[in-house]
């Protein structure tokens, strides 16, 4: 944990390191301009010199005319303090030079015809200087061309620039300091939100599970965080109401067997009984724990649903066979209740026998229990959108309203009076069948409107 950085920390750093970058290239390239611009202004000022030594050194026509060639050169060199001139012969022997002019001499021997050398190096007292070579012809005839060079002192240019640096890496060092400080403010402000959506999560308990982030009040680039959890609680909210209502339920199913098991034997045991009433007793006994034995047995395979441990075995299925086989099941209790059964259609689907037939009795069952006397039940068996089958049971009866429609599947949820379970099953026929046809790969769903209400099995391509 010590390793790790925080968001706050590296924003800063990252302003820091960046505007120190900027500021450094930016001072490089300035202080690069002004050097440039200080040879510039020194280069036309030696060239002009150079020129003017360069014209004086033609008009110089024999060795008496060096006397003159002398005092033209230290008169143009009035006011040029620091500037330095020196006319020699490419032997060494020095025609003109100004007091104090000191020249390496390494430089001026690499000087071509045509050319002008500019060079830098440190003169006496490690001053630095800048200065230009070049050859230029006398006006005396068979005169070797003589050595010009003309050099000034740059001395002021390197204070200026030591300074300009030393001024440059005071600001950067402050401005890094500065951005740094005024970064980790903005960083600060900038994750306000995501501190606010931390603080928000870290409130939420089992009791709490309705709290959602306000979305509008985000930063956009938040929001999509802030749906996302306000998604995760609601179906944590949905769940756990879920497994309140569940939990509440499967104890209310169980109450009630045990109570009778209970009640009963503490009756039976309160004094003795007779051969045949302990026979009967021990038969209503038996009644109760089948009942809670299929509770169990329903709730084991749900379970095992829910963490996909259902795996069907794989067989073609015709499903108008198992309608059938189902509909003689019903048949007898259909006929007292004058209920009109009919089956259409035709499809085969790749499942397991066993848990398909549960499913559709589940479903006749279900529709046998709430369609009224003189109804009719229509089963149909058709193909749906690519490649898929759909099995449809329809009954007359009452309208389901449409808040009950979508939780009719969950585990023991009760609906009006109208639609309640009968006391032959636990409330969970319905959250089984749709486990099955999960399980392979289907969906089960319903709709009623208008006095017919449809329970329909899609079974996937395949």
């Amino acid at each position: 944990m010590s390793g790790r950085l925080s968001i706050t920390l590296r924003l800063t750093l990252l302003f820091a390191a960046a505007s120190t970058t900027v500021l450094l290239l930016l001072g490089y390239l300035i202080g690069g301009s002004v050097e440039r611009h200080f040879a510039e202004q020194d280069m036309e000022v030696l060239t002009g010199k150079l020129k003017l030594t360069q014209h004086a050194l033609e008009k110089v026509g024999s060795n008496d005319d060096l006397g003159a060639l002398r005092e033209q050169l230290t008169n143009s060199l009035i006011g040029h303090q620091g500037l330095a001139v020196l006319v020699a012969t490419q032997q060494g022997q020095v025609l003109f030079a100004t007091s104090g002019a000191e020249f390496p001499r390494e430089l001026s021997r690499r000087v071509q015809a045509g050319a002008i050398r500019a060079a830098t190096w440190k003169g006496k007292d490690n001053q630095p200087q800048r200065g230009i070579f070049a050859l230029a012809q006398s006006g005396i005839p068979g005169a070797p061309p003589a050595i010009i060079a003309v050099a000034t002192d740059i001395s002021h240019h390197a204070h200026f620039m030591h300074a300009f640096r030393a001024t440059l890496w005071s600001v950067v060092l402050l401005a890094a300091c500065l951005t740094g400080f005024l970064g980790w403010i903005a960083a600060r402000r900038g994750l306000a939100p995501l501190q606010a959506i931390t603080r928000e999560a870290a409130g939420i308990t089992a009791g709490r599970l309705d709290s959602r982030l306000p979305v509008d009040t985000v930063p956009v680039e938040l929001a999509e965080l802030a749906d996302t959890l306000n998604g995760m609680w609601a179906r944590l909210e949905d769940s756990f109401r879920r497994l309140s209502n569940f939990s509440s339920d499967l104890a209310h199913e169980l109450r009630t067997p045990v109570s009778n098991l209970l009640t009963q034997t503490q009756v039976t045991l309160s004094k003795a009984r007779t051969l045949d009433e302990y026979r009967d007793i021990l038969a209503s006994n038996a009644e109760e724990l089948e009942r809670l034995s299929r509770i169990i047995a329903d709730m084991l395979f749900l379970a095992k649903s829910d963490n996909h441990l259902v795996v069907p075995n794989r067989e073609t299925v015709n499903l108008i066979d198992e309608v059938n086989g189902v509909f003689e099941y019903y048949g007898i209790l259909s006929e007292e209740k004058s209920i009109a059964m009919t089956c259409a259609g035709n499809g085969c689907v790749s499942g397991d026998r066993l848990m398909l037939r549960r499913a559709i009795s589940n479903l006749l069952s279900n529709a046998v229990r709430h369609t009224p006397e003189g109804g009719r039940i229509a089963v149909r068996v058709d193909d749906a959108e690519e490649g898929a089958i759909k099995l449809s049971i329809e009954n007359t009866g009452e309208t389901i309203p449409a808040e009950h429609l979508t939780r009719l599947f969950d585990r023991f949820y009760r609906a009006d009076s109208s639609r309640q379970r009968s006391s032959e099953g636990a409330g969970l026929g319905l959250a089984i069948t749709r486990s099955i046809l999960r399980a392979h790969g289907g969906e089960a769903r319903v709709s009623s409107e208008n006095g017919i209400t449809v329970f329909s099995l899609e079974f996937a391509p395949g």
